[in-house]
């Protein structure tokens, strides 16, 4: 029974050293790394005849663009080619749909109409460029 009893307050004890190590609170620095958080950009794109606007849209890596979408004909796709955004997007009047995304690397995105829409539909395109973010502002 005495190891135990013994076993129970090793146990305890080290359970309270653990809790007092972990950090009480957040630092008001952007959470618990102390980094500021990643900016969040908001994007309205419209779909109509064949084509976004705007169709080319320019941010830099980590910056969390939230782009909100409507239509102003007919049901629409959103695709940004090789991840994985891919979102319907409703009728005129019938409401707008949001996607965020967070371009990881530099480069050019393709973002495109994923649903069929007409004769125009292979030329609904437009281009995310991404470039470097300002090592200064980090």
């Amino acid at each position: 029974m005495r190891m135990r009893s013994s076993s129970v307050r090793s146990a305890l004890a080290l359970s309270v050293v653990c809790v007092a190590a972990l950090p009480v609170g957040g630092t008001g620095q952007g959470g618990a790394s102390g980094r500021a958080p990643e900016p969040v950009r908001t994007i309205d794109i419209t779909a109509e005849r064949f084509s976004f606007t705007p169709s080319e849209i320019r941010t830099t890596v980590g910056t969390t663009l939230e782009i909100r979408l409507t239509s102003d004909d007919t049901a629409h796709g959103f695709r940004i080619v090789g991840t994985n955004v891919d979102i319907e997007l409703p009728k005129r009047g019938r409401g707008r749909a949001t996607v965020t995304f967070t371009p990881e690397r530099a480069g050019r995105y393709t973002f495109e109409c994923s649903r069929l829409c007409g004769a125009g539909h292979d030329f609904m395109r437009g281009v995310m460029v991404v470039s470097e973010a300002d090592k200064e502002a980090r």
